[in-house]
């Protein structure tokens, strides 16, 4: 885990840090209840069955924010992974040797109340609530510990900018295709109560079908709703993608440049050809 950043005072010299549960204020727990029961109602018949599975497997709700040690129990029961406390984004090199061990990194401060729809670092609600219901799921989570090992391979061959959004836009702002329809399984939407419904309903995204070499080739929005959404046809395609030897295709993506973001091309598979009127008129900016 070879990193030139010392860990900040307090953190272990993994990055982990004591989630110091017993701190939180009413006030915090109850940020975290409101924010779950708008996303408990809006997601059935949205969110994906793992996902509304492993959300019940944990009990995330009860009184608040939940406490890592408890959900942990039943977490390293189901899959073998566990949710370890950091402060805040950890360097590249300390995230992917977590995910390789099947350790969840994750913030243990939330947002404000005034924060409710939109926060760009993520806090324990994006954290815990929107990934770690994934990670009950054995295939999803065999997919993340390949994404952690694949990760730490392409830190030495100088390729991150490629697997960063193979992550963005599977682990964060992933759909699956299923016989009921497209349903979501990434943690960037189905922790946003806007962005839950944007996904699957507004015209203006388009919806591609999900390839590997497509996929790392598109730049991804980090401050506004998605311009394109990829949609896997299962969690085992993803997770045999992710299996295979990523060296080739760096090689053949060294050559290659960006596909615009908002570009259909010729040999997509087109769930829903965007309009991109929300992209256009300035997005959040416009608001």
């Amino acid at each position: 885990m070879a990193t030139d950043l010392p860990p900040p005072p307090g953190a272990r010299p993994d990055w982990t840090i004591d989630q110091g549960w017993a701190t939180y204020t009413q006030a915090e727990h109850d940020v975290w209840i409101t924010l779950y029961e708008r996303q408990r109602d809006l997601l059935p018949g949205r969110a994906c069955d793992p996902f509304l599975k492993g959300l019940d497997a944990l009990d995330l709700h009860r009184t608040g924010i939940p406490e890592f040690g408890r959900i942990n129990e039943e977490l390293e029961r189901l899959t073998g992974w566990t949710v370890v406390a950091v402060p805040g984004l950890v360097p590249d090199a300390v995230f992917f040797d977590h995910l390789a061990n099947r350790r969840f990194p994750a913030g243990n401060f939330i947002r404000k109340p005034e924060q409710l729809d939109y926060l760009q670092e993520p806090d324990v609600f994006h954290d815990v609530f929107g990934h770690v219901p994934m990670l009950t799921d054995p295939t999803f989570a065999d997919y993340m510990q390949a994404y952690g090992q694949g990760g730490l391979r392409a830190l030495n061959l100088g390729r991150l900018h490629n697997l960063a959004r193979l992550y963005w836009y599977t682990v964060e702002f992933g759909l699956l295709e299923t016989a009921a329809g497209l349903r979501i399984y990434g943690a960037g939407i189905v922790s946003s109560h806007a962005e839950s419904i944007f996904a699957l309903d507004d015209p203006s995204p388009n919806r591609l079908g999900f390839d590997l070499a497509r996929t790392m080739r598109t730049p991804y929005r980090i401050d506004d709703f998605q311009q394109v959404y990829f949609v896997i046809p299962s969690l085992q395609a993803l997770l045999d993608a992710t299996l295979a030897d990523f060296g080739a295709l760096y090689a053949a993506l060294a050559g290659q440049t960006d596909i615009p973001i908002e570009a259909v091309l010729p040999d997509d598979k087109v769930f829903t050809r965007g309009t991109q009127a929300y992209a256009r008129r300035g997005g959040r900016t416009a608001a």
